[in-house]
């Protein structure tokens, strides 16, 4: 088979970051090989990039200024991670794509769609992931497992409750939309329950 892209998706605190590693794991155990990795960053540039747009105060960045700095990043990342790796025959996971742009400096920071999708195509032309899951959990609960975590990179976490909503609504309405390659997941079990229905999803996927 060959290698695939996948990406989770979904507001703060949905639990990404962990069942991406629950994946790859799962994967492992099946022979196929995969790296896991994130956005903003997956890559030493890209990283970089990073620590300006998770440090600060919320209203550090303006949205397009904020959408500029993804893109950046998100290009290294392409060329230097994820197109290396899936040319290598491993599966690639990542904890956010270009969703994440469209919810977060789009919908919720009001970036013109138009004005995303032109840097994006620019910047990546039409590379996209063979299959999106969006974890979708309400806000209150999202917030509080996301302030919970040690250590946690807080800028976007200090946007008010609106920013969080129209989020939550932005990656339900990206999945429905694009129904073709997302899958919307209650992420409101428990980690083993999650973990199970998206290895579910993606069993079914990709005939696994």
């Amino acid at each position: 088979m060959d290698p695939q892209f996948i990406t989770l998706e979904g507001g703060e605190g949905t639990g990404k970051s962990t069942q991406a590693k629950r994946l790859a794991a799962t994967l492992q155990k099946r022979g196929i090989e995969s790296v896991v990795t994130r956005e903003p960053g997956g890559s030493p540039g890209a990283e970089q990039i990073r620590e300006l747009l998770v440090h600060g105060e919320p209203g550090r960045w303006s949205a397009l200024t904020e959408t500029l700095l993804v893109f950046a990043a998100r290009v290294d990342h392409v060329e230097r991670t994820i197109k290396p790796a899936l040319a290598s025959g491993k599966w690639v996971i990542s904890d956010r794509f270009t969703d994440s742009t469209y919810a977060y400096q789009g919908v919720a920071r009001g970036t013109d769609r138009e004005i995303i999708r032109r840097v994006q195509s620019a910047a990546i032309g039409d590379f996209k992931p063979n299959l999106t899951l969006v974890l979708d959990l309400p806000v209150s609960v999202g917030l509080e497992r996301a302030k919970a975590r040690a250590g946690s990179e807080n800028r976007f976490e200090g946007f008010d409750v609106e920013f969080h909503q129209k989020l939550q609504q932005a990656f339900v309405d990206i999945a429905r939309r694009n129904g073709e390659r997302c899958v919307l997941l209650d992420a409101g079990g428990s980690e083993d329950d999650v973990a199970e229905l998206i290895w579910q999803t993606v069993a079914k996927r990709f005939n696994l």
